[in-house]
């Protein structure tokens, strides 16, 4: 290396800085130079993992068929596992907002007054989601509801995102 030495005038700032690393490198010990190299290149000679080494073991592949599927299979999951998620159906007549202070001086009798008008379609929720519009009705001495109007998947998304 001695050979392709500059004069230290003539060198970029980036040029000083490596002859400087390499200097360093050099007296360290650590140099990038062959013998550490070759020390590695003979370790792993013998381990029998070097460049000619003929014992190499190649990973085990696992092969995969290419054939299509027919047509007729679905890739879509399986729909028992969420047919059994428990989900809460709740009705709501109505709703309205009140002071603190009115709530607060509600007792036995007290009547609210809704945001809805008698005869208007309940809401019917599904965890929080408006899904359909119905009617109360008595089933075997217990209130149900008929359904009415069930809104379309397309107008539940667009609710979401008001």
């Amino acid at each position: 290396m001695a050979d392709d030495k500059k004069d230290p005038k003539e060198m970029s700032e980036d040029e000083k800085l490596a002859a400087e690393w390499e200097a360093a490198m050099d007296e360290s010990g650590d140099s990038d130079g062959g013998d550490r190299d070759d020390e590695w290149a003979a370790a792993m000679e013998e381990a029998g993992e070097g460049k000619n080494a003929d014992n190499v073991k190649k990973p085990a592949m696992e092969e995969f068929d290419e054939t299509p599927e027919p047509k007729g299979a679905t890739l879509s999951p399986d729909l028992d596992v969420i047919l059994d998620i428990p989900v809460t159906i709740s009705m709501e007549v109505g709703n309205t907002q009140i002071p603190i202070r009115n709530l607060l001086q509600l007792n036995q009798g007290s009547v609210i007054e809704l945001d809805r008008l008698a005869g208007e379609p309940l809401d019917v929720l599904v965890n929080g989601t408006l899904i359909a519009h119905g009617e109360v009705v008595m089933v075997n001495e217990k209130f149900g509801i008929r359904l009415t109007d069930v809104i379309s998947p397309g107008e539940r998304i667009k609710r979401l995102s008001k």
